[in-house]
């Protein structure tokens, strides 16, 4: 049996019973192209999640008088069920919580570590990189995974509701059993097929009888299921010790291509309580995720280059908006190959980047009507030094997003990852292990033998691109939360919506449904296909730039606060669905 995605929806609504707060017919201008997706509109509290079964998870926890965090850890092991291309209990997440008793904003990094015995040629084989492919396939690329442990610390700190019963419904879903999405059976049938196919437990879920499992089929994992009992009842502990650590660490090491994941790697990982990193955008101040990922520290830079640039005097989708865009991505894209690594390796200008000055001297480097070609990095003030290189990793996006206001006004971003899709393709427990380690630099020094920042070592975190987000005011009240997976393309993703609802007043809906455009300071400009943009190629291309028209596939999932009254956004190019009360 094959479905197709409206129909999907329309069934887990019925399956699941799902209420919404009012919903506004949206079908946002220049949408062409997308299935149309509405505006939902809350008075009490809004979940948006990756999946339809996720989010009526979460809805479910917020409906008992759960928290926000509450309802992410049951979103998150619903996720690990019916969309396991993306994130799940083998992977890592950076989690914005926002305390609205306290007034205080808090960033958790739960990000993947390295395991304490690998070298820095991890990912070479007789003096030369291995092809992406062969990197990424099996136990070689597999770091700690992270998750678990940071939603348990977040939980501790900002959790209502017991934490074993919010793995009431992933444990009932995994034994009764999901429909599987249009989007799972189609990437099943991809290239992903490789890996899978190598690993028996991944081979006999995911392709039983040989073949890939269809849309509309009814898909069970008892040994999923028996995983969440597990960690619902001893905490995490069951999750980094005892029979599960050992399976995982048996499949990573005893791999065809066996990576160096030990059983002291797993005991000793802890996920770390951050600072956030903010500045202002107009008259708004935006918060994100610091180091080890990227995306907090680029996206503000972006923000603030096309403030100073005049991006509010553009159009959405003009030849001048896209130029914008484009101009203020390459620009900090440099900056943050060269700077942006885990912080607790290596020193980063974090102050000096997000400098006022330093931004506005930046944005002077633009040209009104042309492309400059790649750009350098920049020199930060109070940069005392610096002998690092930028490295390269082709970041890949099989990641998700959520985003949760409850009802007693907190909140919670959150962008959880495997890095590809189906991670490394090995499956321990009835997840999949992540394939994070290849998000660090293959090469470790550049030719002239200067340190890349990035590069491989022991319990290092690899760098990000994930950038969970949250924009207040000047009193300071919430009135944003987005975030989106899609490799180093979530930064202009989210930039991109950001501009969108705060400068050209387009409702969270409409923001994230505009056609995408950006520019990462590589060789191209990408400008998403099937939707108007192609109009603008041939003048793109006289301005300098090689247009690339392409997929560009996000996932974001947004919730905008005004008046204390909620509305939700999701993606109408993934699977997504927004309820609230």
């Amino acid at each position: 049996m094959v479905i197709n995605k409206k129909f999907f929806l329309s069934l887990l609504l019925i399956l699941t019973g799902c209420s919404t707060g009012q919903i506004i017919d949206r079908t946002p201008e220049g949408a062409s192209g997308l299935a149309p997706q509405q505006l939902v509109r809350s008075n009490s509290y809004m979940v948006a999640a990756a999946n339809p079964y996720a989010t009526k998870a979460g809805q479910k926890i917020l409906q008992r008088g759960g928290s926000a965090i509450d309802a992410a850890i049951a979103i998150n092991m619903v996720l690990t069920l019916v969309e396991p291309q993306s994130s799940g209990l083998g992977g890592g997440s950076f989690i914005l919580y926002w305390d609205k008793s306290a007034a205080a904003l808090h960033t958790y990094d739960g990000r993947e570590t390295a395991p304490e015995n690998v070298a820095p040629e991890l990912f070479f084989e007789a003096g030369n990189p291995l092809p992406f492919q062969q990197a990424v396939a099996g136990g070689r690329a597999v770091g700690v995974p992270g998750l678990l442990r940071n939603l348990e610390l977040v939980h501790k700190k900002h959790g209502r509701l017991p934490w074993a019963d919010l793995f009431t419904e992933a444990i009932r879903l995994a034994e009764d059993g999901f429909i599987v999405s249009p989007r799972l059976s189609k990437l099943l049938s991809g290239n992903s097929s490789t890996k899978l196919l190598r690993n028996s437990q991944a081979h006999d879920y995911f392709y039983p009888n040989g073949k890939s499992l269809s849309a509309g089929q009814l898909l069970k994992n008892r040994a999923l299921a028996k995983t969440f009992r597990l960690i619902a009842t001893q905490g995490s502990g069951a999750f980094y010790s005892g029979e599960i650590a050992s399976d995982m660490v048996q499949a990573v090491r005893q791999d065809a291509n066996p990576g160096q994941l030990t059983l002291e790697d797993l005991k000793k990982y802890r996920a770390i309580e951050r600072d956030p990193v903010c500045s202002l955008f107009f008259e708004y101040r935006v918060c994100g995720m610091g180091p080890p990922t990227s995306g907090g520290i680029s996206l503000l830079q972006m923000l603030s280059l096309l403030e100073y640039a005049g991006i509010d005097l553009q159009k959405p989708a003009s030849l001048q908006a896209i130029h914008l865009f484009a101009q203020a991505g390459r620009l900090a894209f440099a900056d943050r190959g060269l700077y942006i690594a885990d912080p607790d390796y290596i020193q980063i200008p974090t102050r000096g980047m997000l400098d006022a000055g330093y931004l506005k001297q930046r944005a002077q480097l633009i040209e009104p009507t042309k492309d400059t070609g790649r750009a350098a990095a920049g020199i930060p003030p109070g940069l005392s030094s610096n002998s690092q290189h930028a490295g390269y990793n082709p970041e890949q996006p099989g990641t998700s997003h959520m985003s949760i206001v409850d009802s007693y006004g907190n909140a919670l971003s959150q962008t959880a990852s495997i890095e590809q899709g189906f991670g490394c393709g090995l499956m321990v427990g009835g997840f999949l292990l992540n394939n994070e380690l290849t998000d660090f630099s293959f090469a470790w020094q550049d030719q002239t033998g200067r340190a890349i920042a990035n590069r491989v070592e022991g319990g290092k975190r690899p760098r990000s691109s994930m950038a969970p987000t949250m924009i207040f005011n000047r009193e300071g009240q919430l009135r944003m939360v987005i975030g989106s997976p899609g490799g180093s393309r979530i930064i202009p993703y989210v930039a991109q919506t950001v501009v969108g609802t705060l400068i050209w007043k387009q409702d969270i809906q409409t923001a994230i449904s505009q056609p995408h455009y950006l520019h990462m300071n590589g060789t191209s400009l990408d400008l998403e296909a099937g939707r108007f943009l192609e109009q603008h190629k041939v003048d793109l291309e006289e301005r300098g730039y090689q247009v690339h028209i392409r997929e560009l596939n996000s996932g974001l999932q947004g919730i905008t606060i005004n008046d204390k009254v909620l509305h939700g956004g999701a993606d109408p190019r993934r699977e997504g669905l927004v309820l609230g009360e």
